[in-house]
């Protein structure tokens, strides 16, 4: 088991490294998100697949990329992401939305570049990354166990103040937050208004 699940995550750097070094090239303004940024920025790895956020006027030339690649392509029903899987299937996910809101070139410009299996990559800022994680919560999809140990890992690079202000519009969210400050992993925050996010 243990070192399948080192050859998954290797395929999936692999993947996510030449998918990246390609828009990277064509200029797609994008950053990487999901289980995969968590990573990059010192979380566990726990990695089923690539995300990409990236603005949505980018997609088309995304997808040519990709395509140009050996990528094959796939418009899901879904409304905020396109699909790409290269020669092993290892999927990228294209999102355009995160949380049901606009991927915003304000949201690209606040991303980190991070070395990445060997690559430097546009990372999303950690707080981004966390909100785009507690606001889909929902009483269909509420797995704090998940997403306890990612957090806790990335606990000092978030602006927990300006977490709270965008999550207090969701009880699944906030709710974590008190979870998170019961558990010593935050001081309580202090939620600060966000006219706007992302």
């Amino acid at each position: 088991m243990g070192s399948h699940s080192h050859e998954v995550t290797d395929a999936i750097l692999d993947t996510l490294k030449r998918a990246g070094s390609g828009l990277k090239e064509v200029g797609v303004r994008f950053a990487l998100a999901g289980g995969c940024a968590g990573y990059a920025r010192g979380a566990a790895p726990s990695l089923h697949d690539v995300d990409f956020a990236l603005v949505e006027e980018d997609v088309p030339l995304a997808l040519k990329t990709l395509e140009n690649m050996g990528f094959r392509t796939e418009r899901p029903p879904e409304d905020w992401l396109v699909k790409a899987f290269d020669e092993d299937d290892v999927l990228v996910d294209l999102i355009f939305q995160l949380a049901d809101r606009p991927v915003t070139p304000e949201m690209i410009s606040r991303a980190t570049m991070i070395n990445t299996a060997a690559l430097s990559l546009p990372v999303l800022e950690a707080t981004d990354l966390v909100i785009s994680w507690i606001l889909p919560l929902s009483e269909h999809s509420c797995d704090y166990s998940g997403l306890l140990p990612t957090v806790r890992a990335l606990r000092e690079q978030v602006d927990w103040d300006r977490v709270a202000g965008v999550a207090e519009s969701s009880p699944y969210a906030s709710t974590f937050l008190v979870l998170l400050e019961r558990l010593d992993v935050i001081a309580r925050p202090t939620p600060v208004p966000v006219e706007r996010w992302p």
